[in-house]
Formats: structure tokens, C-alpha cells, sequence
């Protein structure tokens, strides 16, 4: 579908959430001259987003998104989202009628229709934009974005995503950007473990991991876990890829719930959300998701570690 010659003029980008993805997300929109208005549940992180972007200004409340064309939002989950949107002095009871609600987090999608719904009784409009490309690719602009909702309003604020995300896919109506990314971080999650089973097999033969990585990524059975995370975050023993493990476990469950709303029973997506599972909670809490690796080295008896 092409987009629109007449994007929706923004003349005020309020923001909220500024963890990991968020805060790159938003200075990609700062960098690019937007007047924004931003909010996250860390004051001392809301503070030092406004010092180190001084055209930004930091919100008391919703109620100074009032003005703003869109609002982006970048939080870990759907009720994070509720809290945010619906609650009594929440967004909707402030922004006015043809404003822009973009959720650039991984939402639940029933839970991301339904939030629809009572923002167009608002007048508001609903995008669901979730990303893939991990932190290194959101502070370089170069997001993967999918996104659903209305055409003409995803068209309409295309242009924005563009500042952040270098693929914008328009994957359907609301909600089914978020189930494209649940189904995205399942795989994704897949290909950690697979990765993991296959280099301590190889450890226990003889094979060193990093000759075995190489193997991998010349070969077929290279995927984006092998290619980006491994040498990167799991050999180097530093596991801080920038996404939690605890995440991507909600992420599983969402693909796995949509999976079942569906009535399919992935019996491989089964078998990953009961692994994943397993490991956050054998796993000191905050770790990353490239941690899910010690977890299977501990239950395999074999390190990847040298020496």
C-alpha cells in the first residue's frame, strides 16, 4: 500500500516510557526536531532524558499531553498500557478527538483491540507499532516496525515511524501488529534454545563453541540468534543483548494464548514456553534473555564458557 502525500501533522509528540527500547526510540524523535513532551515512572530517568535533550520537556501528569498530536507509547505490558490510557486521570481523559495513540511495546492484541475501542469513543485513534531490532538497532534509527490500525491512520503516521524504524510493515488491522511480534519473539526465542542445545552437544563432543558458531553461520543452520547474540553476548559471557528474559517469556505466552484463541496447540511452542519458563525462574530475577543459556548449561552439565 503506498502511503499517504498528506501524513498527519504532528506538532507536539508527547512520549512515555523511556526503558531500554524507549528512551533511544524517543531520542531518535528528538533528533529529528520534534517538540515533545515525555513521562516515565522513574522521575530520575524522566529528569535525564530532559537534560540531555533540551527542547524536551518532562510531564507533572497526563494532562500535559493534552496539546499532543500523537503519543507514543514504549512499556513492558497491556496493563502498564491500561494504566496509562484508561485509568481515571489517564490519557483519554485528556487528549482531544483526532489525536493518535502509536503503542510501540509488545501488548497482548485482544487486550490492544479492546483499547481501540474505547479510544474511538474518545475520538482517538489506536496504532499498534511494536519493534524488532533489539537497542543497538533503535539507537541507529534502524527498527524493524509492524504495524496495524486504521490504513490512513498508520499512512498518516508512517512519516514518524520512519524517524526510528527503517522497515515499516503494515501487517493489518489493530491488534495484529502485536500478534505479529508475539509470533516474532517465539521464533526468536526458538532459535536462543535451539542454538543453545546444539553448541553444548557440540561442547561435549569436543567441538569448540566458537568453531561450531562459525559452522553455523556458514551453514544452513544459521539464524538471527547465531549471527547477532552468541559471539556477541553468550561466549563473551556478558548476556546483556538489552531485553530481558522475563519479557520475552510474557512475549512467548502471548504467542502461545493467540496460538490457542486460534485453537492450534503448537506443541514446539509448548515445549519453548515451558524451557523459557524453567530458566526465569531457576534465573536471578533481571536477567537478560541470552541468560537462558546458563540455565541449559547447568541442566546439561557443560559450559560454552572457555577454559
Amino acid at each position: 500500500m503506498n502511503e499517504q502525500q498528506n501524513p498527519i501533522t504532528i506538532s507536539s509528540l508527547g512520549h512515555v516510557g523511556l526503558g531500554a527500547m524507549g528512551r533511544p526510540i524517543a531520542r531518535n524523535f528528538a533528533r529529528n526536531g520534534r517538540r515533545m513532551v515525555v513521562r516515565d515512572a522513574d522521575p530520575a530517568s524522566q529528569q535525564r532524558f530532559v537534560d540531555e535533550n533540551p527542547a524536551v520537556v518532562g510531564a507533572t501528569g497526563f494532562a500535559d499531553f493534552a496539546d499532543c498530536d500523537v503519543v507514543v507509547l514504549v512499556l513492558p505490558t497491556s496493563d502498564i498500557v491500561d494504566s496509562v490510557v484508561v485509568s481515571d486521570d489517564g490519557l483519554l481523559q485528556h487528549l482531544r478527538p483526532g489525536s493518535v495513540i502509536v503503542d510501540m511495546g509488545s501488548s497482548v492484541p485482544t487486550r490492544t483491540q479492546r483499547l481501540a475501542e474505547l479510544a474511538a469513543a474518545k475520538g482517538v485513534s489506536v496504532v499498534d507499532a511494536p519493534v524488532s531490532g533489539g537497542v543497538a538497532r533503535a539507537e541507529q534509527g534502524q527498527l524493524a516496525v509492524m504495524a496495524g490500525g486504521d490504513a490512513e491512520v498508520v499512512d498518516g503516521v508512517t512519516p514518524l515511524l520512519r524517524e526510528t524504524g527503517s522497515e515499516i510493515i503494515r501487517v493489518g488491522p489493530v491488534g495484529s501488529g502485536h500478534a505479529a511480534k508475539a509470533l516474532n519473539n517465539l521464533l526468536a526465542a526458538n532459535n536462543v534454545l535451539v542454538a543453545a542445545e546444539a553448541l553444548l552437544v557440540g561442547r561435549k563432543f569436543g567441538i569448540d563453541p566458537a568453531t561450531l558458531l562459525a559452522v553455523l553461520n556458514a551453514g544452513s543452520g544459521r539464524n538471527q540468534a547465531t549471527e547477532t547474540k552468541y559471539e556477541k553476548f553468550v561466549l563473551s559471557r556478558t548476556f546483556d543483548s538489552g531485553f530481558a528474559a522475563a519479557l520475552m517469556r510474557k512475549d512467548i505466552g502471548i504467542a502461545l494464548d493467540l496460538a490457542h484463541d486460534q485453537g492450534i496447540s503448537p506443541v514446539l511452542g509448548e515445549a519453548i514456553g515451558k524451557v523459557w519458563n524453567a530458566a526465569v525462574e531457576a534465573l536471578e530475577p533481571g536477567v537478560d534473555q541470552t541468560a537462558v543459556v546458563r540455565y541449559l548449561e547447568h541442566a546439561h552439565g557443560v559450559s560454552l564458557e572457555d577454559g
